[in-house]
């Protein structure tokens, strides 16, 4: 296949970005990665990633996406020690809500449903190490790009970058320039300089403080290798995250989304969680060897700029990952959304047709809406204030713990549950009538028991598990 261009430059190497390389590369003679950090051999932690200390996984839809991407990857990541969860529902504990999704059935498409657990620097590392491996890829790692550059007719034309260490300014050209440098990328204020409209920014509040903790459990210890509470309920905004890593490493996340003081301590934190997790897992957190200290960080907002809603856009530019949308990370659909993106990328460049970025964002838009409404109405089951509002959100979490209320009763819910959350279905799928059906029915079923309430107060309590 013949080249697009000769060069293209991608600014950020975190997922997205070194995504964007790999798909560049090959419609492009030489592709240049720009990098702020110093960039590791291994999976270690870097500065430019701090999401990275904290909960992170594979959803199946990208899982699949990046096996396309990187043939044989995936296989590669579980010889290597990732953990991979199949048709095992045994090995999973999901809290949805007030309720506990079935353990007992089988899944009629399990081969869809596959999860994929490596920690995020573990992942970086493995994609890392493939882009780095491509020949027409050169990573210019320990400098800030400055600024794209464009020539009067405001057709991007390369990158003014600066050695971080030396303070030397050089100017890359190319005739493609990706933008990957997530939340605070500086897109918009280029576009300011170039006399454009800045892209419309729909943004909702979260704030979502959120504290984890690298562990290590002796292997055997337990039989879950995850366990989720992934619906918070307005008495209690709090939940927990519980992944196994590589090499019988784990990572313990606790998040709050309603202004409940969290512990920042090791102790505290497993006291917390023991409302929601199983009395085994926590013990076997409880004689867990800790690995590093406690991170905490807060994620104030939920932000998409609708670059595809511009009249007017530079040629030779694009935005990708969390540049375009930031999504609330206790969801887990950054990595996921990246290589999604990256594949819609490689379409659209294959389509040849002129006007890239049009298509690009459109592809990415059709991506994104339905996760930024499904998102944004679960955080609003949370969100405080008065008013008709109120009316609303009780309306609306009533509905959702008779979803979670049927999850727990009826396998086949439950499966419907966790495909739209794996991007395998869209969120109009539970709204079909055939599964609004099954819901009323597995709700009216004799014998559903009722749970308890529960809340955190803010202190550190345990879970009274006698």
């Amino acid at each position: 296949m013949s080249k697009l261009g000769q060069r293209a430059i991608v600014c950020g190497a975190s997922m997205a970005g070194l995504l964007a390389a790999r798909v560049l590369s090959d419609f492009y003679e030489t592709v240049t990665l720009v990098e702020r950090d110093r960039l590791p051999d291994g999976p270690e932690q870097r500065r430019g990633v701090p999401q990275g200390r904290h909960l992170h996984a594979l959803l199946s839809t990208g899982s699949k996406a990046l096996g396309q991407l990187f043939p044989g990857l995936l296989d590669e990541l579980v010889t290597a020690g990732a953990t991979v969860l199949g048709n095992e529902p045994s090995r999973v504990y999901v809290r949805f809500g007030r309720h506990e999704l079935d353990r007992l059935g089988e899944f009629a498409d399990p081969a869809s449903l596959v999860l994929y657990q490596p920690s995020r620097p573990f992942l970086e590392s493995h994609v890392r190490r493939r882009v780095r491996a491509i020949e027409n890829v050169r990573i210019l790692d320990g400098h800030d790009v400055v600024e794209p550059i464009a020539d009067r007719a405001h057709r991007v034309t390369g990158a003014r970058v600066v050695n971080r260490d030396t303070g030397e300014e050089t100017v890359l050209d190319a005739e493609l320039v990706v933008d990957a440098t997530g939340r605070s990328a500086r897109t918009p204020a280029f576009l300011d300089i170039l006399g454009y409209e800045r892209p419309v920014e729909e943004r909702y509040p979260v704030h979502l403080r959120y504290a984890s903790q690298f562990l290590r459990i002796p292997a055997g210890m337990v039989g879950e290798k995850l366990a989720f509470s992934i619906g918070p309920i307005p008495e209690r905004p709090i939940g927990v995250g519980v992944l196994a890593y590589e090499h019988d490493t784990w990572i313990l996340t606790l998040f709050d989304v309603g202004g409940c003081e969290l512990p920042d301590d090791l102790a505290g934190i497993i006291d917390c969680a023991a409302q929601f997790a199983p009395p085994s897992l926590i013990a076997a957190l409880r004689a867990a060897e800790p690995l590093g200290a406690v991170s905490v960080q807060r994620y104030p907002a939920s932000t998409w700029r609708r670059y595809d809603k511009m009249r007017q856009f530079p040629a030779g530019l694009l935005v990708m990952g969390d540049a375009i949308c930031s999504f609330n990370p206790v969801f887990m659909q950054g990595m996921t959304m990246a290589a999604l993106q990256a594949v819609a990328l490689r379409n659209c460049l294959a389509d040849r047709d002129g006007d890239l970025s049009r298509r690009f964002f459109k592809a990415t838009a059709k991506q994104i809406a339905p996760v930024w409404r499904a998102n944004r109405l679960s955080d609003f089951t949370l969100a405080q204030g008065g008013g008709w509002r109120s009316v609303l959100r009780r309306l609306v979490n009533w509905q959702t713990d008779k979803v979670g209320a049927a999850a727990a009763n009826d396998p086949a819910v439950a499966e419907a549950l966790l495909r739209v959350m794996h991007f395998v279905d869209p969120p109009a799928r539970l709204m079909q009538p055939s599964f609004l059906m099954r819901l009323v029915a597995a709700n009216r079923r004799p014998g559903m028991a009722t749970p308890a309430d529960d809340s955190c107060s803010g202190s550190n309590r345990a879970f009274d598990q006698t």
